[in-house]
């Protein structure tokens, strides 16, 4: 007996030092790291279905092209996840209006934000930036930030909560969406009488400069105390209840940041009530958007009754901003209200415009998530983003163009967190380092 229970505890006590090894090898990023990390990659990935899977609303895939003509040119940038030969994988695509992939990063967020990442949860791509000489930022959700060059190659890495969206600033730093989980009451942390949040997600608006140094962050619940917007706070106990991330219970995450950006000095002169620099700031959970003087953390002007849980508002010229309404109703497909929206509202002369969805507009509507951009052409990319859809209208609200993600098993479609077009060729895109159609690059730490 003796010898038996001699053997199991040997057996226990190998396995144990091989896990502890594999785990300093992966910690410290030393040989064999990279043959440690592309086994577990793909072990995991060939039994792990895609993040954010949503049921499948659309009967069709790929790309439509309605009105080549009517199309902006450029490049879309996707960020979803697909599923190759080595299994799924987070991934960052450009594609032609064709749908045809020219470049593509494959991520292991494991490997890039081990020693930030709740392991025991899923995560995914949420945010990302495209520059002109083929460098991607990108948030993996409550991980980090990573800059990564065309062939992959890890530049910097920020091990902090950032999430949902990443701007760049006219000056090359940027402004990324930040959290942080406060374990004492949040009333420790703000002024005023939060009791009941005995845990919170705190967000942040932080600075980035562009080799990945943090300059600078702002706490949104200090804002909004400091600026008399605290009452807004109390709508976020009701979003919490229906919160479609279990893990944050009612009240635990009070404001739900997820956009920030900076007014572009090009631009500011056509804004009278604000500055090159001041920050334009989406909070979801209390249905809030607000620009903020940063020097000074003063709202100079917030507005919320014209939309319901919305994401990504930008300044689109004009004195106008335009705000991506979800207009969330509870309904399968939004069919109470009527589906989500695009809304601009001009602060200066407080007057507000639906430029999405007209009477010739095609049924949209994701209940979260959600992005979009206004065209050079006056058209807008739309992401239907739990629909695993990205659209382009015309001014009157015509579909000219979308792709939509392909279905998995049949019944369901990973939702698309992002689409972004971008004024690149493939000509540009052939002078980046290891430019090929069909290249494609893990980013690894170095």
């Amino acid at each position: 007996m003796q010898s038996k229970f001699s053997k199991i505890w040997f057996v226990a006590s190998v396995a144990l030092l091989a896990f502890l090894i594999g785990f300093a090898v992966r910690a410290a990023r030393v040989p064999p790291n990279d043959v440690l990390q592309q086994a577990w990659m793909q072990a995991r990935s060939t039994v792990e279905p895609p993040t954010f899977l949503k049921p499948r609303v659309h009967d069709r895939s790929g790309v439509r092209l309605a009105d080549p003509d009517a199309m902006q040119d450029g490049v879309t940038l996707l960020t979803s996840t697909w599923k190759g030969p080595e299994g799924w994988s987070p991934r960052i695509r450009l594609i032609n209006r064709a749908g045809d992939v020219l470049h593509e990063w494959r991520i292991d967020e494991t490997a890039l934000f081990a020693d930030s990442l709740d392991l025991s949860r899923k995560h995914y791509l949420h945010g990302s930036h495209l520059l002109p000489n083929g460098d991607v930022l990108f948030n993996v959700e409550h991980g980090g930030t990573a800059r990564v060059d065309a062939c992959g190659n890890v530049k910097w890495r920020l091990p902090i909560g950032t999430h949902h969206s990443i701007d760049r600033a006219a000056d090359g730093s940027f402004w990324i969406s930040d959290i942080t989980q406060s374990p004492r009451q949040a009333s420790t942390a703000v002024p005023g009488n939060n009791s009941g949040l005995e845990t919170a997600y705190l967000d942040r608006l932080t600075h980035v400069s562009p080799d990945g140094q943090v300059l600078r962050t702002i706490n949104v619940l200090r804002v909004l105390y400091a600026n008399n917007l605290a009452r807004y706070i109390s709508k976020s106990f009701i979003a919490g209840r229906v919160e479609d991330n279990a893990a944050r219970l009612p009240g635990t995450d009070p404001t739900h940041l997820n956009d920030v950006e900076a007014l572009p000095p090009s631009m500011a002169d056509e804004y009278p009530l604000f500055e090159a620099g001041d920050l334009l700031v989406s909070l979801r959970n209390v249905h809030l958007v607000f620009v903020l003087d940063p020097e000074t953390e003063t709202v100079k002007w917030y507005a919320s009754d014209a939309f319901t849980m919305q994401h990504d508002p930008d300044f689109i010229g004009d004195g106008w901003i335009g705000v991506f309404d979800n207009n969330r109703d509870f309904t399968a497909r939004g069919t109470m209200q009527r589906g989500s929206r695009i809304v601009a509202l001009q602060p200066h002369t407080d007057s507000t415009e639906v430029l999405f969805p007209t009477p010739k507009s095609d049924s949209f509507y994701t209940e979260a998530g959600g992005k979009w951009q206004m065209l050079d052409n006056a058209n807008l990319l739309l992401t239907e983003s739990h629909s695993g859809r990205v659209m382009e209208v015309a001014p009157d609200g015509r579909t000219v163009w979308e792709w939509i993600h392909p279905p998995h098993e049949g019944s369901t479609v990973p939702a698309v967190q992002e689409g972004t077009r971008y004024d690149l060729s493939p000509d540009d895109l052939s002078d980046w380092p290891c430019a090929s159609k069909d290249f494609v690059r893990t980013p690894t730490p170095q």
